[in-house]
């Protein structure tokens, strides 16, 4: 799972105001603070295992076992559902030792406790918007680690719930008949977010906003996209369906926005 390694500091420092209730947590030695810590993980005790490690990083700072105990506090952490802490610790670790080996895994957890916290499109999209931000930074800064493919799902995840949350709110608009506030959202679906399970009802979507406003070569025009890359789409069937009932039919205007964004979608950019 990571390389956690180097030499244990055998000394222990003393302290004549030592707390005694804190005797045998904080004051053994900082290797056995660190292995009993593994132990209960082994265990299954978790919540003594964060005790263990942040044992050791508060009382031997900066020494290696400190280090692979601020990796195994940052596990231990988001296995608790202590995502807050979890974050600061990662971060606190990858601001230390950003060269270490085990620095792409802490960073993958960083971007793990981020990605446990996202919520559904109706609520607020900060940890998508987090999570995309460091799973990034596993591609980026490591890309030959082990979790560039889970990062890179876990980006994909996220920028469906950002453009699952425009549509949300571009859907309570044309609900509204507020067209304008409604095409606002659906453009930046398609401009923002064109790879994402949304970008089919976005496409459809603008050809109703537009349709309903009258401005019947953009209506046709998103229509049009819709089709060249979703043929087989209901959305496009949908969308060919309310264009017939005007006597219209999906046709491109190559000046618009929406076909210069629809060449992206081909390009697979």
């Amino acid at each position: 799972m990571m390389t956690v390694s180097g030499g244990l500091l055998a000394a222990c420092q003393s302290d004549p105001d030592i707390d005694i209730t804190k005797l045998g947590v904080d004051t053994d030695p900082p290797e056995t603070l660190y292995n009993q810590g593994l132990a209960n993980i082994k265990a299954g005790n978790m919540a003594e295992a964060s005790r263990k490690f942040d044992a050791v990083d508060a009382q031997h700072p900066f020494s290696e076992p400190a280090r692979k105990s601020l990796v195994m506090s940052t596990f231990v952490k988001y296995r608790l559902a202590r995502y807050t802490e979890a974050v600061s610790t990662g971060n606190r670790y990858l601001n230390l030792y950003p060269k270490s080996d085990d620095a792409a895994y802490v960073q993958y957890l960083v971007g793990l406790s981020y990605w446990k916290q996202i919520s559904n499109v109706t609520q607020d999209q900060k940890n998508s918007v987090k999570t995309i931000e460091t799973m990034q930074k596993v591609v980026d800064q490591y890309p030959d680690s082990e979790y560039v493919d889970d990062a890179q799902a876990k980006i994909r995840f996220a920028r469906d719930q950002l453009a699952g949350k425009e549509m949300q709110v571009g859907r309570y608009y044309l609900e509204r008949k507020e067209y304008l506030a409604s095409i606002s959202r659906f453009r930046t679906v398609v401009e923002k977010y064109p790879n994402t399970n949304q970008i089919e009802e976005a496409l459809a979507r603008l050809v109703e906003a537009y349709y309903a406003m009258g401005v019947v070569q953009e209506a046709q025009t998103a229509a049009a996209v819709l089709g060249h890359n979703y043929p087989d789409s209901q959305w496009y069937a949908d969308s060919y369906k309310l264009l017939q009932s005007g006597g219209l039919e999906p046709r491109e205007n190559a000046g618009s926005w929406i076909s210069r964004a629809g060449k992206k979608l081909l390009l697979g950019s």
